[in-house]
């Protein structure tokens, strides 16, 4: 079982930076891949970033490239979102997720969820 929680959302202005965390438990967290993904009020939850365990292999949404990074440190189980360069259509409750798998970009291939934290970027 693992269980995730994170933190680190809150209010930004446009252009401004946030970097969330993800604080995992579970002796097999350090062999899952992580990923973030975000949900909009009325919109699908979308993808967002994605690691691997070891960290080498990483994978971003078009719309984040360049100004988010997604890391991880396995010593303190936590992962992390550092976002740069917000925009107010960032503004989504960010969510944390694992799967056994590897690197996927897909809601339904992730097996553990976190609560969620909210962004807001106001313009």
């Amino acid at each position: 079982q693992v269980q995730l929680v994170e933190s680190g959302g809150g209010l930004v202005q446009a252009g401004g930076s946030l970097r969330l965390s993800c604080a995992g438990s579970g002796r097999t967290f350090r062999s899952f891949a992580m990923g973030w993904f975000r949900q909009a009020p009325g919109k699908e939850r979308e993808f967002v970033a994605a690691i691997n365990w070891s960290g080498g292999s990483i994978y971003y949404a078009d719309s984040v490239k360049g100004r988010f990074t997604i890391s991880r440190d396995n010593a303190k189980i936590t992962v992390y979102l550092q976002m740069n360069s917000l925009k107010p259509e960032d503004t989504a409750v960010y969510y944390c997720a694992a799967n056994s798998q590897g690197v996927r970009a897909t809601v339904h291939q992730y097996d553990y969820w976190g609560q969620g934290t909210q962004v807001t970027v106001s313009s």
